[in-house]
């Protein structure tokens, strides 16, 4: 028998996050298929009787996209980022709720802080997943009964039972030596799984699995895989790493090669500086800049808004202002503005992505709006806009409000 490995690696997903806090509010809702995406004219209407009146997928008319959905959904054809109207063909009666990210967020504090009562060491990474390194946790290494991976078992179950009396939500553990096998691991048994992998079940339990499962190989990557007759991460790790080298590139190719055997080095990473913060909406119609100048405005503001208010929460200001649009063409165009002194006030945010709006033709319709705001830094180790000098790339008060600039 081999011995246990002495790296303990968790990923923990929560399951159709989402949905699923919608559900403890909606508990009617349940075993349902519920899509996660509408706005709030979505909202669902308490009725005289004290029952809720929801609305449904049919007849849906707008550029919305799902969110996320529940599993009964999902088995309808239906999965998150596709249009609501896509949807709407394919599960005419599921239930459409609006997005409450306030919520979220909440429910995404609750379970992250249970989980630092078994086990702090944890890396973040969004609002429903996170690795969690147990290497450490007593009782890890400890085999129970004829179990050799019972200490870990007992650990990670414990985690998913506190989780879950502290949302009443379920998540899926993968446990393996690393976080990229983890990451696989989690997603095999999902909803409400708990696997314990090692290498010696990478023949049986990670090879069979296509490819894209890897995390890392996207879309592109996974085409010339499969043209290259690989569509499984067995066949991959086939292959030498010669071969992938010369294909894919020195850095890719021995990564791929790595990656299909189940080696990864990286550690959990406690804490990490966030690149940039955004907000971006899809819009139910698309809208011109002329036409619809007071609705893009208000959309406008409202974005800086939200885009300020998380920089607040989370302490930063940033220096680099961008916007994002998508035209009706599906035409993605991006401008930065680059202060020289950092921010993090809304109507500030508003006046630089204004001035990147006056780089771009909108002359064509749009369908999604987005701000942006990088080069990120803690407001007490630098100066803030009162102390920037005047001059060529400050945006002074008597600019031209975005978007009125183009009513003609």
């Amino acid at each position: 028998m081999a011995p246990a490995p002495r790296r303990w690696i968790a990923h923990l997903d929560m399951d159709a996050f989402y949905a699923s806090v919608e559900l403890l509010r909606y508990p009617e809702l349940k075993g349902q298929p519920v899509v996660i995406g509408g706005g709030r004219r979505h909202q669902p209407v308490l009725l005289p009787d004290g029952t809720r009146r929801f609305a449904r997928l049919r007849g849906y008319a707008g550029r919305g996209v799902i969110t996320t959905a529940t599993y009964e959904a999902r088995d309808l054809g239906v999965h998150s980022a596709m249009g609501l109207m896509k949807a709407a063909q394919r599960a005419p009666d599921a239930v459409l709720l609006p997005v409450d990210f306030d919520e979220y967020r909440r429910y995404s504090k609750a379970f992250k802080a249970a989980v630092a009562e078994v086990a702090p060491c944890i890396e973040d990474r969004g609002i429903d997943e996170i690795y969690i390194d147990l290497s450490d946790v007593p009782g890890v290494h400890e085999p129970l009964g004829h179990d050799p991976q019972g200490g870990v078992r007992a650990v990670a179950q414990e985690i998913r039972n506190t989780v879950r009396r502290a949302t009443g939500l379920s998540c899926s553990i993968g446990v393996t030596p690393n976080k990229l096998l983890s990451k696989i691991a989690s997603e095999i048994d999902k909803p409400d799984g708990l696997t314990i992998l090692t290498l010696a079940d990478l023949p049986t339990r990670i090879w069979p699995l296509p490819v894209r499962r890897i995390n890392g190989i996207g879309p592109k990557a996974g085409a010339k895989l499969a043209a290259l007759g690989v569509k499984t991460v067995g066949e991959l790790a086939a292959w030498p790493r010669e071969r992938l080298v010369e294909h894919f590139g020195r850095s890719y190719g021995a990564w791929l090669h790595d990656a299909a055997h189940g080696r990864d080095d990286r550690p959990v990473v406690t804490h990490s500086e966030p690149v940039s913060i955004s907000r971006e909406t899809t819009f139910e119609r698309d809208l011109h800049a002329k036409a619809d100048r007071a609705l893009l405005a208000a959309i406008f503001d409202r974005l800086c808004e939200q885009v300020a208010a998380d920089l607040t929460r989370k302490g930063y200001a940033g220096r680099t202002i961008g916007i994002k649009l998508r035209f009706d063409d599906f035409r993605t165009v991006t401008r930065d503005h680059t202060l020289p002194a950092p921010v993090a006030d809304a109507a500030e945010i508003r006046r630089a992505a204004g001035q990147c709006l006056k780089r771009v033709d909108l002359t064509r319709r749009l369908r999604l709006l987005g701000v942006r705001v990088g080069s990120l830094g803690r407001p007490g180790t630098v100066a803030l806009r009162a102390q920037r000098p005047a001059g060529r790339g400050c945006v002074d008060a008597g600019d031209e409000l975005p978007f009125e600039a183009f009513a003609g």
